[in-house]
């Protein structure tokens, strides 16, 4: 909250009325990413209430102490400007009018190497578009720490994988694991809106969540995801079927309608081959 505290003051607006704004509101959006790597090693499917509630905690937590962090501030260097006539007039004072929000973390979490902001995971094995056209191979090293943990780990096995995205049709794969291992095609759409409501019920600005419906997604699915995110008082709702564009930034498995199963793809991910990423967590 200190830091984007201070991000406020370290800006350079482009006009002066974006800076007069942002230094009279002092809205700050502290968020989580990582979120479907913690439900991994928690061993929580992510379509299950146990994970809802485990949303609810955590954000819980997040809100109630960048609430307390920007109170104290407050008393340190003075509540916000607008303070007066915002909803907190006559409350105790804050220092910053907004503390929380989620965000895609598309970029961040690539570079901390960890699953984006609250969404699951896109698939256990995918190809990501970057810039220039390269492909990147991605392979989720939890899944491989616990498929060589618990036995069932081949080459023959990790190539499925590749090809489908999934295991949840892969015989090998123990049904524990399949319970856990979810991707974003084996959560119904209402888990989905779920999870993102259980965010939002503790977040003052809005939370990125995007729903990944299959390609034979109809008018009716995508309209009862926005009618229970309006239900659930989500403050917006992304759907995005998959194969609706010609270009897209994440493909299953190893094969994209440009390149096809034999393209040159760079493999990333694959680092913790050797065991779990974690050496104090046990599978």
């Amino acid at each position: 909250v200190r830091f984007l505290d201070d991000v406020i003051e370290a800006n350079h607006y482009p006009i002066p009325q974006i800076a007069e704004m942002t230094r009279g509101n002092r809205k700050i959006g502290l968020g989580v990413m990582g979120f479907a790597d913690s439900l991994l090693l928690l061993g929580l499917p992510y379509s299950s209430e146990e994970a809802e509630a485990c949303a609810e905690r955590v954000m819980g937590f997040v809100q109630e102490e960048a609430r307390k962090a920007t109170q104290a501030l407050a008393k340190e260097r003075g509540r916000f400007p607008n303070f007066a006539n915002s909803i907190f007039n006559g409350g105790v004072e804050v220092r910053n009018a907004t503390v929380t929000s989620v965000a895609p973390t598309g970029t961040i979490s690539i570079i901390a190497g960890c699953s984006s902001g609250i969404e699951p995971l896109f698939a256990l094995s995918y190809v990501r578009n970057v810039m220039e056209g390269m492909q990147l191979l991605e392979v989720n090293p939890h899944f491989e720490a616990v498929a060589r943990a618990q036995g069932f780990h081949t080459d023959e096995l990790m190539s499925r994988v590749a090809r489908s995205g999934g295991v949840q049709d892969l015989d090998e794969v123990p049904e524990a694991v399949k319970r856990v291992y979810v991707t974003d095609f084996d959560i119904a759409p209402e888990w989905h809106v779920r999870m993102q409501a259980a965010f939002q019920r503790h977040c003052d600005n809005a939370v990125s969540k995007t729903v990944n419906m299959p390609p034979d997604a109809t008018i009716d699915d995508v309209r009862g995801v926005f009618l229970l995110a309006h239900r659930l008082k989500c403050k917006g709702i992304t759907v995005f079927r998959y194969g609706s564009k010609q270009q897209q930034v994440l493909y299953r498995g190893n094969a994209t309608p440009e390149g096809g199963a034999d393209s040159p793809f760079v493999s990333v991910g694959s680092e913790y081959a050797g065991g779990c990423p974690f050496p104090a967590c046990e599978f």
